[in-house]
């Protein structure tokens, strides 16, 4: 490498980098002298990392560097596959004229015959490499071996020349695979920093584009010419003899670079295939990375921002500021997988005011221009403004000539093809329903899992992309003052974004919390769930690998696979329902009265509202965009049960805060907590009470709100009953350094949630059932035909000027509340307030007295089995019940009994 002056070349380019920034060096003097300091190997390695930092502050610069980087390294590329396209027309000629004359009508080849003077000039492996010719016109290597039937050195440099591993140039006598599924070996050509690897025996960048242009005109005027030039090739070019580039030569390159751009050279090579990544941001059981190696093309792997199509219509939030955050680094980290294999992932974003691109459709004909690709590969999607773009952009693209293929992955099973036939329609909106359509109409099987790929075919000429940075999707606000706010610092530190973090995450579950998921998934004090959710949605982890892997495992709990069977009940009621995420499917809890307290949303969005158990959950979102399912619910019926508050906000903020946001999930979810879903939640969390079952012993309070960190377990879910002299010790102030209690009349708010239930069901009686006091919910035109086997039949669906309305399932109390609205919630027989255990210690005290009382133990459970035993005879004889005990035990006084206390202060019994 030319160093110059013995000073370290990174510190000289470094000060280059000074001099560009402050005007006094332009943009291509900069990377000529990168070029002369660091050398042509170094400066493919290490330039991309090297301007990395201008990204942020200096994005056009940045820019042009960046392409002057890829037009520069590309020519290597261009001169391969010239040489290759004139050794591929040279072979046909010699073949042509085998019958009469040989090859090249040399005295010193007179001897031989025309397979042997031919063979002298066909390099190994499909790939020239250097020979020393005796005289006599024999190669002092072993006889090369021959082509493939009907393949071309043209087509082998097409599909990617330089597409060997060291291990290849080693052993010449192997011959080469093409470019398939697992066999191809590591791209040498790469986007951004790579391995630098050995120069093999030709070196390509050293064959200059007049020797390539010098080949392609003899073989029209003289043979003899022809064979001079190719030996010029086959032999290692000296730099200090290479002809001078001609002003004729220079315009022919230019006007050729224009004509066609990105298109390959080669007439008989494979077009490129459009690998458009969407939410299958993996490698592992990607079948459309599987399905694009099958086409035998070059790859050219693709990810389009549209944000007016992702961000989906309306006020659905499909794509919030935690989401955008997940998506750009799960997109850095995917093409940094890609790299390894030697490819590369080219970033489009369609935006009207920036670049005149509106649609992903638009970007999909200038990248089908641009490569003259025939293929486009994609996963489908299954929201219904997403699957309406996908079905205009397969319209347009077959009428351009383009095949376009959406490959389903992204759930177990297509919702778009669940029927109810044989199931009926009640019970819709349960899980055990949606199972049951499932298993009545099966569809295609799930399929084994597949395997990554090893190495992707690359293109000659990579498509014109922007950098990650330019789609916008991690965008920091500024302050006044210039400084940035990092408000994704913590999710950051809290995630590992990348494909193996998932498959880390997934075995670390396997391994350890999946024996505790099936009882205790509800505690937000230890890690017992997965945390798989942001790498489901993101496509970084296939619903059929967690599947196999979980079926695959030592536990396997129902409670964990049956997610999986709820993530696709929600799919198919988006499908169903595309009005999902802004209206009540109910229409009567539309006119439902909601407050307009907008101090109280605000509250509850920050963790600031008095209760330590939703605090803590809610800051928890804020900072690490995660929270368990069981948290989500204690919040969820905070605002909507004692807040008062409509369903609608706390979706938009689960949208914008999650990074595991999901359009059809969250929809679903907050229409059952809201009250007017398929499925009414049977339950109400208690904002006190929870915590006894999710954090009993309040560390997860702790973690997240440290200022109450001093108070004891039994006070630290309800600080406003401490004493005052508990919280001086503490240094809890109230209203100061804990805010006070946004509402304190709990009891009497829920009641009031029950009496604007009750009074919206006698308002629209019409849409109430007389006969089982079930809501009626209309039913779309799909279910209506599957019901009347019209679609069954003939395809069809049924169009009718009215509406069909279904009985669905209504929880217990509305019912009885509809009866009695003025009646209070403690009255009404069929409470859903969960009030939690009522102490996790009294579990921990029968466990102490078993391991220490062997014999009570055992009198215990022989007791409890004739009870039993007692029990069932009664029920068989029809006999009644035995009287239950009646009465309160007698205080027994504290005895010289050491069994009387438990550790932990928990006093028992005695008989």
């Amino acid at each position: 490498m030319p160093v110059s002056g013995g000073e370290d070349p990174m510190s000289q380019v470094r000060q280059m980098l000074r001099e560009l920034l402050v005007g006094r060096e332009n943009a291509e003097g900069f990377f000529c002298l990168c070029v002369s300091v660091l050398g042509h190997n170094d400066t493919r390695t290490h330039f991309l990392p090297l301007i990395q930092l201008l990204a942020t502050d200096h994005n056009s610069l940045h820019t042009t560097l960046t392409s002057i980087y890829l037009e520069y390294f590309s020519k290597d590329e261009d001169d391969e596959l010239a040489v290759a396209l004139a050794l591929s027309l040279l072979e046909v000629k010699g073949q042509q004229q085998t019958d009469t004359k040989p090859l090249f009508p040399d005295p010193k080849l007179q001897g031989q015959t025309d397979t042997q003077a031919s063979a002298t000039y066909r390099p190994q492996n499909s790939s020239i490499q250097s020979q020393s010719v005796s005289t006599n016109g024999s190669s002092s290597q072993p006889p090369p071996a021959p082509l493939p039937k009907g393949a071309s050195y043209a087509q082998l440099a097409a599909v990617g020349g330089r597409r060997q591993t060291q291990a290849q140039h080693q052993d010449s006598t192997s011959p080469r695979r093409s470019s398939g599924h697992g066999s191809s070996p590591q791209t040498e050509r790469q986007r951004g920093p790579t391995q630098t690897q050995k120069q093999t025996d030709i070196k390509w960048s050293n064959v200059t584009q007049d020797v390539c242009a010098s080949i392609a005109t003899s073989l029209t005027s003289n043979l003899n010419q022809a064979k001079d030039d190719i030996t010029v090739v086959e032999c290692e070019v000296d730099q200090s003899e290479k002809p001078k580039r001609s002003k004729n030569r220079r315009q022919r390159r230019k006007g050729y670079g224009q004509q066609v751009v990105g298109v390959p050279r080669c007439p008989s090579a494979p077009p490129p295939v459009l690998l458009w990544f969407r939410r299958d941001l993996r490698l592992h059981d990607n079948p459309v990375v599987i399905g694009s190696l099958e086409a035998g093309g070059p790859v050219i792997p693709v990810f389009i921002w549209c944000p007016e199509e992702e961000e989906g219509p309306g006020v659905t939030v499909a794509m919030g500021g935690a989401c955008k955050f997940w998506l750009h680094q799960a997109l850095s980290c995917l093409s940094s997988a890609l790299e390894h294999i030697g490819s590369h992932l080219v970033f489009l974003r369609t935006d009207e005011e920036r670049e005149g691109i509106g649609s992903s459709l638009l970007a999909l004909r200038s990248l089908v221009r641009e490569t003259g690709a025939q293929t486009v590969l994609a996963s489908a999607l299954y929201e219904p403004w997403l699957r309406e773009r996908d079905q205009v952009v397969v319209s347009a693209l077959q009428k351009d000539r383009v095949e376009v293929n959406m490959v389903h992955s992204y759930c177990l099973r297509d919702p778009y093809t669940v029927t109810t036939e044989g199931v009926g329609l009640r019970g819709i909106g349960s899980v055990s329903h949606f199972m049951s359509c499932c298993q009545m109409n099966p569809g295609p099987g799930l399929g084994v899992p597949l395997d990554p790929p090893i190495s992707l075919p690359s293109p000659s000429v990579w498509p014109r992309g922007c950098p990650l940075e330019g789609l916008g999707l991690a965008r920091m606000p500024c302050r006044k003052d210039g400084t940035t706010i990092d408000w994704a610092a913590n999710i950051r530190s809290s995630w590992d974004f990348s494909e193996e973090g998932a498959q880390s995450r997934l075995e670390a579950f396997l391994n350890d919390g999946v024996y505790r998921y099936e009882k205790e998934s509800g505690r937000a004090d230890a890690p017992n769930t997965s945390c798989l959710s942001p790498y489901l949605h993101f496509g970084q982890l296939s619903a059929r690998w967690l599947l196999w892997d979980t079926k695959g495992a030592r536990c396997r709990p129902p409670k964990f696979i049956r997610k999986l069977a709820w993530r696709d009940l929600a799919y198919w009621q988006l499908t169903l329902f595309p009005d999902l995420p802004w209206e009540s499917l109910r229409p009567p809890y539309k006119a439902l009265r909601w407050s307009n307290e907008r101090g109280h949303l605000k509250a509850w969005q920050k963790g600031r509202t008095g209760y330590p158990l939703v605090d803590a959950a809610m800051r928890q979102l804020w900072l690490t965009g995660w929270m368990n399912n069981y948290m989500r619910h204690v919040v969820a019926s905070f605002l909507i049960a004692y807040l008062h508050l409509p369903w609608q906000e706390g979706y938009r903020w689960f949208q914008d805060t999650l990074v595991d946001a999901d359009v059809a999930i969250d929809a679903m979810m907050w229409q059952n907590g809201g009250m007017c879903g398929l499925d009414h939640w049977n339950f109400v969390m208690h904002p006190v009470d929870a915590a006894m079952t999710c954090d009993p012993y309040g560390s997860y309070v702790r973690k997240w709100c440290p200022e109450l960190a001093v108070l004891p377990d039994d006070l630290i879910h309800k600080p406003w009953k401490c004493p005052a002299s508990m919280l001086r010790r503490a240094g809890v102030v109230l209203g100061q350094s804990y805010p006070e209690c946004v509402v304190t009349d709990l009891e009497e708010r829920r009641s009031q949630s029950l009496q604007d239930v009750a009074l919206v069901r006698r308002r629209f009686g019409e849409y109430v059932d007389p006969c089982s006091g079930c809501d009626l919910v209309p039913l779309p035109p799909r279910l209506v035909s599957e019901a009347m086997g019209v679609r069954r039949l003939t395809g069809g669906m049924v169009n009718t000027g009215g509406q069909f309305l279904l009985p669905v399932i209504t929880r217990m109390e509305f019912k009885h509340q509809s009866d009695d609205p003025d009646a209070d919630a403690a009255s009404n027989p069929y409470n859903a307030v969960l009030k939690g255990y009522v102490s996790r210690r009294r579990n921990e005290t029968i466990a102490f007295l078993n391991q220490t009382d062997f014999t009570a133990s055992v009198i215990n459970e022989g007791a409890e089995r004739r009870e039993r035993q007692e029990r069932d005879q009664r029920r068989m004889e029809g006999l009644p019940r035995p009287l239950a005990a009646q009465g309160r035990g007698k205080r027994t006084p504290a005895a010289k009994d050491r069994f009387s206390t438990v550790p932990g202060g928990v006093a028992t019994s005695h008989r």
